[in-house]
């Protein structure tokens, strides 16, 4: 389970680093004077407008953020019931990578706006997450 711990962490990682594409470009938007005391003027309701790909930057980490619950879950699973049985432990490292690597290229893919890939590299990181949990069930 070493492995899959190993890219948990590098998951949970990537999900923590994920934001800062968007900060960085919000500095450059509204100024480090602006960004440094927290807000523009009518912040919320009127605020500069980011680049579109700051904005896709900021959605695929809100994704990252909502996907984590269901690999963590899956993982702790995977861990428990590892103990017992080796073909789980390595089953759970293989698709703990795919999951990561799939993250990854979701966040390059979203980011750049790279038409139809999005929805197919997320899609192999659900896959990877299911394929854990299936391990566990079977």
């Amino acid at each position: 389970m070493d492995t899959t711990y190993t890219y948990l962490a590098l998951s949970s990682a990537l999900t923590l680093l994920l934001w800062t594409p968007y900060i960085i470009a919000r500095v450059f938007v509204w100024g480090l004077p602006t960004f440094l005391t927290n807000y523009p003027k009518n912040f919320p309701a009127e605020q500069p407008a980011p680049p579109l790909w700051a904005q896709r930057a900021q959605r695929a980490h809100l994704n990252m953020v909502e996907t984590m619950p269901a690999f963590v879950g899956s993982v702790a699973a995977a861990g428990y019931f590892a103990a017992n049985d080796p073909s789980l432990a390595q089953s759970a490292a293989t698709w703990s990578a795919v999951f990561f690597y799939a993250r990854i290229a979701h966040a390059i893919v979203y980011t750049l706006g790279v038409p139809g890939l999005r929805t197919p590299v997320y899609l192999v990181s659900w896959a990877a997450i299911l394929m854990i949990v299936k391990s566990v069930l079977s």
